[in-house]
């Protein structure tokens, strides 16, 4: 599934029309098919209709929904909410044939606004994806009327007043209970301030060809169909060599768990053989834990890691740094030594991200892989921005990051962006607010360091370790936990039963 902004949805239909020879009227028919067969799965032909049509493109696919579901027995009326003049080009061909198939148009007015209040459903087929700035009326009035109003609402590709793209502050808008997306979803289906608007969404093809997609966006949806095809599978003379030494690098006296957590994590998700490296204190409360893996104590001053220690990188095939480290300045010595003496991939999650802040031109300097897994917050600490600005533009800044200092970098959030150092971006779709607990990244970055030690590209064993780890929180939401209640640990116990349910289907 890809993921557009208004600009490459719009080049795709001209595209499709000039190179491909796909008429737009054709297209416009496509859409409103779909979508109005969408409609019919979610309301009963009983139920009275109303069609908000407004100009261009979104209105055109308005009038093919309602003659759709006037064909097919539904109570249906169209209500223009613009000019008659503005309705020009493929969306007036559509509505003269609605019209002669025996369809009703209202336009309009003060007094035409009262049957809004009269239908059980509203489909909302105004503005469509070309929405910038503050909404005009009549869109504003009919916005409020909308949202004010308890019927059930449905909107065309997406809901009148929201951007397509990412970086707009405040938002009016309508609030849909169901949203049909018309060809890819917008970067907007995913952002904090705008994803609720859509409320529940599907996608919908009207025919546009795949390879266009390719060449236009470079972003799209990891899906479960992906991680069949690139999950490893286990061969019969496999050994445990066959599936990576890894190091994991973290933990203080005072964070010892989070250590822990990376390390069963780790194992739990299939690799080889895992080391915990950490102060001989922290090993002593946490061995017990993993009885699989192996420790090795590292130089500390009262319980955190200094530089002094000399690891033999050689020995591993990735290693993962920061859970629990502790924010000292030693700590931070010692985080700029592993980064410039690791001979393997790393990992850096957690503190390391906060001493990183002080240490990003030793990114550029490293001959080897290195994932940066930062949220929000930690994110912002490293681009010199605010929370709110990130949120805005999530895909934006993680491409920058990632492009600058040729790094991976994992944006997590309720959608995590996986983004490669060449700006190709993959986006997560699994994982809850139960996720939302301290240890859920330490357990994430376990499954990432076995996943980039398996026999796959670097940029899928990331992909497929956050839907490994959101999947796992979603089955035992379904059936064992709650959102409230559900632990890190839980969560490493849960990757069980999401390698059966993949390994199964797959």
């Amino acid at each position: 599934m890809f993921i557009v902004t208004a600009k490459e949805m719009y080049d795709m239909d001209r595209l499709a029309m000039q190179e491909i020879g796909l008429e737009g009227k054709l297209l416009m028919e496509n859409a409103g098919r779909a979508v109005a067969f969408k409609v019919m799965e979610q309301i009963s032909v009983k139920e009275k209709i109303c069609i908000l049509a407004g100009a261009g493109n979104n209105g055109g696919d308005g009038f093919v929904i309602a003659r759709t579901l006037l064909d097919e027995g539904y109570q249906v009326e169209v209500f223009q909410v613009v000019a008659n003049e503005k309705i020009t080009g493929d969306a007036y061909d559509h509505k003269v044939i609605y019209e002669k198939c025996g369809g009703n148009v209202t336009h309009y007015n003060g007094e035409s606004i009262q049957m809004l209040k009269e239908v059980d459903v509203l489909i909302d087929a105004m503005i469509g994806i070309g929405m910038k700035g503050e909404v005009r009326e009549p869109f504003a009035t009919l916005i409020s009327l909308i949202n004010e109003q308890e019927t059930y609402v449905i909107s065309v590709d997406i809901p009148s007043g929201v951007p397509a793209d990412e970086g707009e502050n405040s938002i009016y808008a309508v609030q849909a209970d169901y949203t049909v997306i018309i060809g890819a979803p917008k970067e907007s289906a995913f952002l904090p301030n705008t994803a609720p608007f859509y409320g529940e969404w599907d996608v919908v093809s009207i025919g546009l060809p795949t390879f266009m997609f390719h060449r236009l966006t470079n972003k799209t949806v990891w899906q479960l169909e992906n991680v069949e095809k690139t999950l490893p599978k286990r061969e019969l003379f496999d050994h445990k060599g066959n599936h990576g030494k890894g190091l994991i690098i973290g933990g203080c006296k005072e964070m010892p768990g989070a250590l822990s957590m990376s390390v069963q994590a780790a194992l739990k998700s299939g690799a080889g053989l895992i080391t915990g490296a950490s102060a001989l204190p922290v090993i002593q409360m946490i061995a017990g834990n993993s009885v699989e893996a192996m420790y090795i104590p590292l130089m500390d001053t009262n319980g955190y890691l200094n530089n002094h220690s000399e690891i033999s990188f050689g020995a591993y095939d990735a290693a993962a740094i920061g859970m629990g480290l502790g924010r000292k300045k030693i700590t931070k010595d010692f985080v700029a030594h592993v980064m410039k003496t690791a001979t393997c991939p790393i990992i850096i999650d957690g503190d390391g991200l906060y001493h990183l802040s002080q240490l990003l031109p030793d990114l550029n300097a490293r001959a080897y892989s290195t994932v940066i897994t930062p949220h929000p917050g930690e994110m912002a600490m490293l681009l010199g921005i605010t929370i709110r600005e990130v949120l805005q533009k999530p895909f934006q800044y993680a491409k920058e990051f990632a492009q600058t200092y040729s790094v991976y970098v994992v944006l997590k959030g309720r959608y995590t962006i996986i983004t490669a150092p060449d700006g190709v971006q993959r986006l997560n779709p699994t994982g809850n607010a139960g996720l939302s607990k301290g240890g859920s990244g330490d357990v994430l970055t376990g499954i990432m360091l076995a996943m980039v030690m398996q026999k796959q590209s670097l940029l899928d064993a990331l992909c497929n370790a956050c839907f490994i780890h959101g999947m796992s929180a979603d089955l035992l939401v379904q059936d064992q936990h709650s959102e409230h209640d559900l632990l890190a640990s839980d969560v490493i116990n849960g990757i069980t039963r999401v390698y059966r349910a993949i390994l199964s289907s797959g």
